[in-house]
């Protein structure tokens, strides 16, 4: 039980080992209380009522401004994402590029409705993405998107398709050779581990995700590193990114 008191600033939590109160002005207190804003956005699908210039974008603020943090610091080529949607996730790696001067999007999507697709189609932004349509992990759609990378590309991959850990994982072992050394393959959504039993979840998700996934990957590939990225500027005491994307950076340490 979790409870917030303003009155006296404080947060209480209680459970089978005791009582613990802290200050509201305490990582602690933000810590615990971002994890239950995280279960409420989860319950009333807060994520589902933003845009990025006109198009749906289904991804908590925090999670697309820390990756742009990610994005400006590596200045990729390519940014290639499986799972399209709406699109909105596309038009904002367009946008960055667009301010930066350089790189294009691909994204890839086993079915992109004809009414998504026109309206991506139709964006300003649209001369920087390639849409793929068909699983990501169909040996002729890899075959496909390493084809339109150049050699020598700096890429981001950044999964957000179908995420159970059987096919987050072989999306990882089928994109792994594209990142070179200090760039990022991202394994989004492994908040489902802390879901299970949730509406709109499944019981399996306890194990069934990408964070799982992804901690098996390094498992079997010494090259990556699960690897939170560092806040490019904080004056402030918290030092967690509040996320549906825990456990989700693996940064190429070696090899390429």
């Amino acid at each position: 039980m979790i409870k917030i008191d303003l009155e006296r600033a404080t947060v209480t939590v209680e459970d089978a080992s005791g009582s613990r109160s802290y200050a509201l002005a305490t990582p602690e207190a933000f810590s615990i209380i971002s994890q239950a804003w995280l279960r409420c956005g989860w319950d009333t699908k807060y994520v589902y009522g933003f845009t990025w210039l006109g198009r749906p974008v289904i991804q908590l603020p925090e999670d697309l401004i820390r990756i742009q943090e990610v994005i400006y610091r590596i200045k990729p080529d390519v940014i290639i994402e499986t799972g399209v949607a709406h699109g909105g996730s596309l038009v904002f790696y367009a946008g960055l590029f667009k301010a930066m001067g350089k790189g294009r999007v691909i994204g890839i999507d086993i079915e992109i409705r004809p009414h998504n697709r026109k309206a991506i189609e139709a964006h300003e932004l649209f001369p920087l993405i390639t849409l793929i349509e068909g699983s990501s992990i169909e040996k002729s759609v890899i075959s496909r998107v390493k084809a339109l990378v150049k050699p020598g590309e700096k890429i981001i991959v950044v999964l957000d398709s179908n995420h159970t850990k059987n096919h987050v994982l072989n999306e990882l072992r089928a994109y792994a050779d594209l990142i070179s050394r200090d760039s990022y393959i991202i394994a989004t959504d492994g908040i489902m581990g802390d879901l299970a039993g949730a509406p709109r979840s499944n019981a399996d998700w306890s194990w069934n995700n990408p964070k799982e996934a992804a901690v098996e990957f390094v498992r079997e590939n010494p090259d990556f590193r699960l690897e939170e990225p560092a806040f490019p500027f904080n004056e402030g005491t918290i030092q967690q990114r509040v996320t549906y994307w825990p456990g989700a950076f693996l940064r190429r340490v070696s090899g390429a």
